[in-house]
């Protein structure tokens, strides 16, 4: 029996040999709807073990970036609907990697206020948001 297939050849569809990591990805966020940032703030900076927030605004979302955390006020259905937001070295990689899998495009690529961004809805139906992190080493 091989080696065990890489993760980023399971979840693309095409399974290989290779152990060699898919490097685009720099973190992934798990999206937290809230009522109110900050009575929420503090939880989170906890289980984070970090006072760094990084808050900001996008159309009518209030969100605050803690560690691993993506904290979103004032969400709609549409943006709670998305799985994680993953930071990545280039979006382009992703749009071709995603389309020759067969998912769709549903924004962007647009620019963000972290970076340019993309929603995509990957063929198993999840739908998940890109950004590209600025300054990102290729």
């Amino acid at each position: 029996m091989g080696p065990a297939p890489s993760l980023q050849s399971v979840y693309s569809g095409v399974v290989t040999s290779t152990a060699e990591p898919f490097r685009n990805i720099v973190a992934v966020l798990a999206r937290i709807p809230v009522e109110s940032i900050e009575v929420a703030r503090p939880l989170y900076q906890r289980l984070a073990g970090t006072s760094e927030v990084r808050s900001f605004t996008f159309g009518a979302v209030h969100l605050a970036w803690i560690g691993p955390f993506l904290l979103l006020e004032g969400a709609d259905a549409a943006v709670r609907a998305r799985s994680a937001t993953i930071i990545v070295r280039d979006v382009d990689a992703v749009l071709s990697t995603l389309r020759a899998a067969g998912g769709t495009i549903l924004d962007g690529p647009m620019a963000g206020p972290n970076g340019r961004r993309v929603i995509a809805r990957h063929p198993d139906g999840a739908v998940l948001e890109y950004i590209e992190q600025i300054g990102a080493a290729p």
